[in-house]
């Protein structure tokens, strides 16, 4: 018998990598089906990768791999989320330039991420600070423009003292900045906004054809906040600048009786120019301190504020006055910054009319009856209405759906729907993002820049930090800033504000397939042959900021015909989070970071690829534990070694391995599909041990069956597979074969064991035949029972599960 090679994980992976770079084994022959993988790019962090980095994208890296493995192309590319926020408050920490530190962190982390072995197309990579990219970012910016989806309006937007720079409000989370933690305030700016409203509808219908994640739609579906019902007006009781009526929008017209007051945001356009002489004062003091609350704060607060403009309006149906206040409980985010106070069925609003002494009239009831909210509002989501003149006796559910119509048809307002998704604030007061290519011309107002200029380049610059002044950085570089108009030639200004950095993401996954095209974006065969992205695999953190932008540019990019289809990703898949000890998240700050590097010296990149995803189900976070590499470890070398018997031996098949051969191929694909990556390999250690087993008797096992192992198990353990199938006589690379074919009859098993339970309690096992019946299965579990006197009692009811258990209900 030859001498049996041992494994040198090291030699064997050096040897592989180099291979590949010389080589690389996805190589388009224009033949074959295209597969897009896609993982959500990283933006350069200086941290570097840990061991919770590596899970994304070894899944993603396996799913490409299995996919070559069933033919084919593969697009699986990366790239480099490198401009805003994330990179400049680094470079700002670490007292270096956003650009030097970008190139730095990008280089250590694709280092690290080839030590990884994915799969990656490196030609198809790209940056969102290159120009030649950036250009084409400007460009989708100056289409939106000139489509009238971009605009320019001054209005509160959130504020972070600490980035000092405003906040989209998918970037405040519980009231901090999604960033850096800091609370997160009001300021008055003058923003870039796109009109992502526009597409609310479409954003929301779309979903419905996707495969993604319950989850992900349903926290789209509910940011995006469609709701149907009414917006009536309230006259005033006097004009006020030239406005006669207050305009609130309501989902429960069927409430309008019991509406005993009108309460204004802080932020409303009338809050101030409402009040009265006597109240002036007062409510400017209210409606100051409320802008330095996060909504978040507003909305949590336990004690009800407020403050009276002095001022009244008059209910449509009742027609009596009632009192306008000021409170920050009302979000000028959502409706029209107004709201109706309804105490009797709300229960902000009856803490605020018990505390200031409004009237609360309840206008539901349960059964038509008398209502008590002298405690406690009645928020019992439909019964019979109250208290409501000529709708007495009707259900609330009818005048809920109806009310809007009937409120139209009387004059007092209209039929209407309202979304909750507000319009993308699109401006950042920093330096490290896309230069917005808009002119400030005196005589032509805003004028993009032309298409020809593209890209308008970022000015380099010594001094980059964030005034604070809500002014951007470039507004000091008055050499950048003073130009001519594009349209008329006189003097003008460039517009200073800088794009955010989800603007480079949200279309980066078009530009892969087509990175090095300096005509167009994309071109149309490239967009028709390689798009859209087939399997897309990120974090749920990100389900409705970059997910839904992209899908907004995508449906815009699809209407002016740059793509011919409506959404980017067919399917997505949401990784669970690698955490530390006690399920906190890794980071540097809390000293739980667990690098790669150490373990893919003691281990191989192979184990420790195999043990990211052997720890759980892919889709669910887990506590990571260095112990547990050892197992996987142990199972490729217990693998190895059986190969290398096996080829040594070269014995021939018996029916006992053909059968396990094509069981474990039968059992692989399916958890494959379910993509339920840790029992695949569970299912590979389990097999093995089988076939360790029958090599004991056999001598070895035959070499189809070791080949068909070494194929299922290389996505996971790509360089062991690859030296495995070299010496198994591949001359070309294991991912150049074919996934193994299923003979269905040949994994069927002649005998299976099934356990016999007494009142659901297992008390025997008995083997029997694969396809024996309902009547046979049972009596054999009977008679089993009985001669290891295991029943007694009167059966009541038997039954059979084929394949799966015989089950003998009994009583005393």
């Amino acid at each position: 018998m030859a001498e049996k090679i041992r494994y040198n994980h090291a030699a064997v992976e050096q040897k592989w990598t180099e291979k590949w770079n010389d080589n690389p084994i996805n190589v388009n022959d224009g033949k074959k089906p295209k597969y897009y993988c896609l993982d959500m790019f990283p933006y350069p962090s200086g941290s570097g990768l840990h061991v919770g980095h590596w899970r994304g994208y070894v899944i993603s890296d396996v799913w490409s791999r299995y996919q070559m493995l069933k033919g084919h192309y593969l697009i699986h590319p990366m790239g480099w989320d490198a401009f805003g926020l994330p990179a400049e408050n680094y470079a700002i920490q670490h007292g270096i330039h956003p650009s030097i530190s970008t190139a730095e962190n990008i280089k250590n982390i694709k280092r690290q991420i080839k030590q990884i072995a994915a799969v990656y197309d490196w030609d198809m990579e790209v940056n969102t600070t290159d120009p030649d990219y950036y250009k084409w970012t400007q460009w989708i910016f100056v289409q939106m423009f000139k489509h009238g989806l971009a605009y320019e309006k001054e209005f509160p937007i959130n504020w972070c003292p600490s980035c000092k720079t405003g906040l989209a409000n998918e970037e405040v989370r519980e009231g901090v900045c999604e960033r850096c933690g800091s609370p997160v305030t009001k300021k008055n700016l003058r923003q870039w906004m796109l009109k992502i409203t526009a597409y609310a509808d479409r954003l929301l219908e779309d979903l419905q054809t996707l495969d993604w994640p319950e989850k992900v739609i349903k926290m789209q579906t509910e940011w995006i906040g469609k709701s149907y019902g009414a917006e009536v007006d309230f006259k005033l009781d006097a004009p006020v600048d030239g406005q006669d009526k207050i305009t609130v929008y309501t989902t429960r017209p069927d409430t309008l009786y019991g509406t005993t007051f009108m309460v204004l945001a802080p932020e409303h356009p009338l809050a101030s120019k409402l009040a009265t002489p006597e109240c002036k004062e007062q409510v400017d003091r209210y409606i100051y301190e409320a802008s330095m609350k996060s909504n978040v704060d507003r909305m949590q607060d336990k004690v009800k504020t407020g403050v009276d403009t002095g001022r009244t309006c008059i209910n449509p149906l009742t027609k009596k006055p009632m009192p306008i206040w000021i409170a920050d409980y009302v979000l000028v985010d959502y409706g029209t910054g107004a709201v109706m106070g309804v105490p009797a069925h709300d229960q902000r609003d009856w803490e605020f009319a018990t505390k200031f002494g409004f009237d609360i009239i309840p206008v539901i009831s349960p059964d038509g009856g008398d209502v008590d909210v002298s405690q406690h509002s009645y928020e019992a989501p439909q019964g019979i209405l109250i208290n409501s003149g000529e709708w007495n006796g009707r259900q609330s559910a009818e005048m809920k759906k109806n009310g809007p119509q009937i409120i139209e048809d009387m004059g007092y307002g209209k039929k209407t729907v309202q979304y909750k998704l507000r319009d993308w604030v699109f401006s950042r007061q920093r330096y490290w993002g896309e230069p917005i290519p808009i002119v400030h011309c005196p005589k032509c107002g805003n004028v993009p820049v032309p298409e020809d200029q593209l890209p308008l380049r970022l000015p380099e610059v010594e001094s980059y930090q964030p005034t604070g002044t809500g002014e951007s950085p470039l507004a000091a570089i008055e050499e950048w800033v003073n130009t001519t108009c594009p349209c008329c030639g006189a003097p003008a200004k460039r517009e200073t504000n800088t794009m955010p950095q989800w603007a480079g993401s949200s279309w980066y996954f078009l530009r892969y397939v087509d990175n090095k095209n300096d005509k167009e974006l994309i071109s149309k065969e490239a967009a028709e042959k390689y798009l859209p992205v087939d399997m897309y695999i990120g974090g749920v953190e990100h389900a409705v900021l970059h997910l839904l932008y992209s899908r907004f540019w995508t449906k815009f990019l699809y209407d002016i015909g740059v793509v011919p289809f409506k959404e980017p990703f067919t399917k997505l898949f949401n990784q669970g989070m690698i955490t530390g000890k006690n399920g906190i998240k890794m980071s540097k700050s809390k000293g739980n970071v667990v690098s790669p590097d150490d373990l893919v010296r003691d281990y191989g990149c192979d184990a420790l690829r195999l043990y990211e995803l052997f720890v759980g189900p892919p889709e669910l976070d887990a506590e990571w534990d260095d112990r547990g590499i050892d197992g996987v470890a142990r199972f490729l070398n217990r693998f190895w070694n059986l190969a290398q018997d096996s080829i040594s031996a070269g014995v021939k098949a018996t029916p006992e391995m053909i059968k396990l051969r094509h069981k474990l191929i039968q059992d692989i694909e399916y958890r494959f599909q379910q993509f339920s990556l840790n029992t695949v390999i569970a299912g590979f250690m389990e097999y093995n041990n089988k076939f360790i087993e029958i090599a004991k008797k056999e001598g070895g096992i035959d070499l189809d069956t070791i080949r068909t192992m070494t194929i299922l198990l290389a996505p996971f353990a790509p360089h062991i597979g690859e030296e495995l199938w070299e010496q198994l006589g591949g001359t070309d690379s294991v991912f150049h074969a074919q996934w193994p074919e299923l003979d269905a009859e040949a994994a069927k098993d002649d005998q299976i064991e099934i356990p016999v339970q007494v009142n659901g309690k297992t008390r025997v096992t008995i083997s029997v035949a694969a396809d024996i019946t309902k009547d046979d299965a049972i009596a054999a579990g009977r008679a089993a029972l009985e001669a290891a006197g295991k029943l007694s009692g009167t059966a009541v009811k038997e039954i059979y599960v084929p394949g799966k258990i015989v089950n003998i209900v009994v009583k005393p």
